[in-house]
């Protein structure tokens, strides 16, 4: 279990975050000095050198939007012109991209980081650049919410790159796409020009991955324990029903794979800080904001509260949960993690996405539960304290990644292993990169007394 670290606050972190960002700044460098995009999209590092791995090109907003995030906390104008170029080089696949459910990911961090520095005033105001932007995140939006399935009894989801029958938890933080579609006024047109709501999709596929990949402890099955999430869930296409939970990456379909459940806990705690920025009138169709409030937050608090009580006590968690080699590690969720044992890898990764999402949820909730608010957030930094200390930040002076000890896909073996080792280890993906940037700018800003950065818009601190 976490053991969070009460005295910490994002002023005391600023040494951390000034060299974080220092070693950003070369990693992104060493990047784009040796590669050669039409080798693919960088997705993880192979003996400290990032390489390709057919997939989905999920990874490449990542990689040209940590650029964007850097000019954000420096103000160097070289990581803007790099990141604004690549977006106009790059990414215009990426927004038309019918085959997969990775839009907020590869566009929000794009099109959407660069409308979200223009709307903050951070770079200068231009009227044809503005509409650049808002048009390619309204054709994204519109785009992934067309890839639809309906379920038995209402409702529906995004079904992920798998196919029709497939719903993936991953799909939480790509909501992010047709949320900023949703504000910017789009649609998504249908047959006989029926007008779709963007909002309407987003809060249906919430409440489906609610209601089917994450648990509560209520006996849905033999493995029902509060707060875990399933991977993947399958549906029959026919008829709508839902069949079974399934998992692509994760150790089986009733563990937990811990960047999964990072993936949800980050997903809602950032959709209830949006619909903050949503009408009450425009909720009323999807059964009004307390309603639809309380389904998003009941995820949120669930899958924080099991993050917390599944994850040794520096914040970082072992890939999966119920992942076999943990039986040999002893007492592990009461000491910190150990990315150089024989056993089980830890997945960075997920701690970067999980610590974001905490410090979003004990914002969203410092009014109405204090002393909630205030374990997430602590938890939050807890991890960020970790994630940007050794053994985890790579200072290596030739290896590409930022994050070290990050896991992809444990169960195909695609994660490199170092000589001398039994597991993967020491290496970096761009997810993991990419979310320590995003968990660092928010931290950042707060050490500076700047405006609190969310997907949709300026907020106020």
């Amino acid at each position: 279990m976490i053991r969070l670290d009460g005295a910490l606050d994002a002023m005391q972190l600023r040494p951390k975050l000034e060299r974080l960002f220092e070693h950003s700044a070369r990693k992104i460098r060493l990047i784009e000095k040796a590669w050669n995009p039409s080798d693919g999209t960088p997705v993880y590092t192979v003996q400290g050198h990032y390489t390709s791995r057919g997939w989905t090109e999920w990874t490449q907003g990542f990689q040209i939007g940590s650029a964007l995030l850097q000019f954000d906390v420096t103000d160097d104008r070289a990581f803007l012109d790099l990141g604004r170029r690549q977006t106009v080089e790059l990414m215009s696949p990426h927004v038309s991209h019918v085959g997969v459910h990775d839009h907020g990911f590869n566009n929000i961090s794009t099109y959407g980081n660069l409308s979200r520095l223009m709307n903050e005033g951070r770079i200068a105001e231009n009227p044809w650049e503005r509409e650049f932007y808002e048009l390619a995140l309204k054709v994204s939006g519109a785009v992934q919410a067309a890839r639809w399935t309906p379920i038995a009894g209402g409702g529906g989801y995004i079904y992920s790159f798998n196919g029709p029958h497939s719903l993936f938890v991953d799909t939480m933080r790509s909501l992010r796409s047709l949320a900023v579609a949703y504000r910017l006024g789009h649609v998504l047109m249908g047959e006989r020009d029926r007008k779709i709501s963007l909002l309407d999709r987003l809060i249906k596929h919430a409440d489906a991955t609610a209601r089917f990949l994450v648990y509560y402890g209520d006996g849905r099955d033999s493995y029902d324990v509060r707060g875990r999430t399933a991977h993947e869930a399958i549906f029959n296409v026919i008829d709508g029903s839902f069949r079974c939970p399934s998992t692509q990456q994760g150790y089986a379909p009733f563990t937990t794979w811990t960047r999964g459940l990072s993936w949800a806990i980050l997903g809602y705690a950032e959709q209830v800080e949006f619909l903050k920025a949503v009408a009450d009138a425009e909720l009323n169709p999807s059964g009004g904001r307390a309603a639809v409030e309380e389904m998003m937050l009941k995820a949120a608090r669930a899958t924080a509260d099991f993050y917390i009580d599944n994850t040794p006590t520096d914040g970082v968690p072992y890939w999966d949960t119920g992942a076999p080699g943990l039986a040999k590690l002893g007492d592990y969720l009461d000491r910190p993690s150990d990315p150089f044992n024989d056993h089980e890898p830890v997945d960075s990764s997920a701690a970067a996405i999980a610590a974001q999402g905490l410090l979003r949820l004990g914002r969203y909730l410092r009014q109405s539960d204090v002393e909630g608010a205030e374990r997430y957030r602590q938890v939050g930094l807890t991890i960020a304290n970790t994630l940007m200390s050794a053994p985890y930040i790579s200072e290596r002076e030739d290896h590409q990644g930022l994050l070290l000890h990050s896991i992809y896909h444990r169960p195909n073996g695609w994660d490199y292993i170092p000589k001398g080792s039994k597991i993967p280890r020491g290496e970096a993906c761009m997810w993991g990169d990419y979310h320590l940037r995003e968990l660092a700018l928010m931290l950042w800003r707060e050490s500076i007394g700047a405006l609190y950065t969310t997907f949709f818009g300026p907020v106020e601190v």
